[in-house]
């Protein structure tokens, strides 16, 4: 069984993502809110603390772990956030982050694997200069590092593209097969491999493309996921839903039109916008989008507002807020995991997660082929 140390753990998707062959060591998490869910769905083993990152040090993890993952807080390097990037007092807990990875480096218990995951954003925070120094710390740790961009709308309908940094201590043989010799769609997007070439010349001979493979097409879509009768939210009333239609612009409200002949359920997310206008004044506008899927889950303290639902059955239209399971299903939670009671702290746990089937297919084309490798080298030496 492979092993891992999990930070910024959340409610603990990416454990759920990693399956049972995989042993948690140790989690952490700042939030005792989220630290209540993460025990109510994985026990009270022990391997979880409740604190501040910057109070951890190498000596407070046990044993020694194949992959150390890191969800560090986005918020600084997000489109909603105030752009300070890895300086910021959230986004800048990578940091500590990172130094109990080199205190585990010291202590000759170096990870196999380090992963670290953010909002695409951190490409071109400073202009770049914060990709540059996520980079530089793999680098300096003895790591070879590859970044990757996945939305989650390939496993899931929703839409959340991230980044994700992925590094191999050098003491460890790569397959050739799980690289590449260049950038390769649809992981390496044109704003990674701008950030990429970017990058000191030094640097980027550190820098490794890994090649992932494309999942099949997902067949979920947005109104499959959507509950009839969901105990979290109510339904709006005819008078609010005529309201929210009162807010959209003629285009807006076409969509709305063509989705009423579409011979089935539709499902679209609004969006309430401040836009121009024909005065040149500001008016809060509803938009809609019916393209089977949602639109990426942000918790309230990035800035965004919570998702409304417009369900067309035919002549019929109802409205309600994204019901707080429907949340965790987009994230690739199965029912039977336990959400807070609170709607607002189960949106917040979900909202600020990890896709679990993102993780999974990490796991099982990169993570799980280089632990396996490693063993068998080890074991054909001894």
């Amino acid at each position: 069984m492979a092993s891992f140390y999990e930070f910024f753990a959340g409610g603990g998707m990416v454990r759920a993502g990693l399956g049972q062959g995989w042993d948690c060591l140790f989690a952490n998490d700042f939030d005792p809110g989220k630290g209540f869910a993460y025990q109510a769905n994985w026990g009270t083993g022990g391997e979880l603390h409740i604190g501040d990152v910057n109070h951890i040090t190498a000596a407070d993890l046990p044993g020694q772990a194949d992959l150390v993952w890191g969800s560090f807080p986005c918020q600084d390097l997000s489109l909603a956030g105030a752009g300070v990037g890895l300086g910021g007092e959230r986004s800048g807990a990578f940091y500590p982050f990172w130094r109990v990875v080199s205190g585990l480096v010291a202590d000759g218990r170096a990870p196999k694997i380090v992963a670290v995951e953010n909002v695409c954003g951190a490409l071109t925070s400073h202009a770049g200069k914060d990709f540059e120094a996520m980079c530089r710390t793999f680098a300096d740790a003895g790591y070879r590092f590859g970044a990757m961009v996945i939305n989650a709308d390939l496993f899931v309908p929703q839409s959340r593209p991230r980044l994700f940094v992925i590094g191999v201590h050098d003491d460890v043989v790569v397959d050739e097969a799980l690289l590449a010799p260049g950038p390769l769609a649809p992981f390496h997007t044109r704003a990674l491999c701008r950030a990429v070439d970017a990058l000191p010349d030094s640097l980027a001979a550190r820098g490794v493309w890994w090649n992932l493979p494309t999942p099949e097409r997902r067949v979920e879509t947005f109104a499959m996921i959507i509950e009839d009768q969901p105990d979290s939210v109510v339904w709006h009333t005819a008078e609010e839903t005529a309201k929210l239609l009162a807010m959209m612009s003629p285009l807006n409200l076409a969509k709305v039109a063509q989705a009423r002949r579409a011979g089935r359920r539709m499902v679209g997310g609004v969006y309430r916008r401040t836009r121009r206008d024909e005065q040149g004044g500001r008016i809060q506008r509803a938009e809609v989008r019916f393209d089977d899927i949602a639109g990426c889950l942000r918790t309230p303290a990035g800035g965004s507002s919570r998702q409304i639902i417009l369900v067309v059955d035919g002549p019929r239209v109802r409205s309600r807020l994204i019901s707080s399971r429907e949340t965790a299903r987009l994230m690739g939670l199965q029912d039977s995991y336990k959400l807070p009671r609170s709607y607002n702290a189960a949106y917040h746990l979900t909202g600020d997660g990890v896709a679990v089937p993102v993780v999974r297919h990490l796991a099982r084309h990169i993570f799980e082929p280089i632990v396996q490798a490693s063993r068998a080298v080890r074991t054909e030496a001894a």
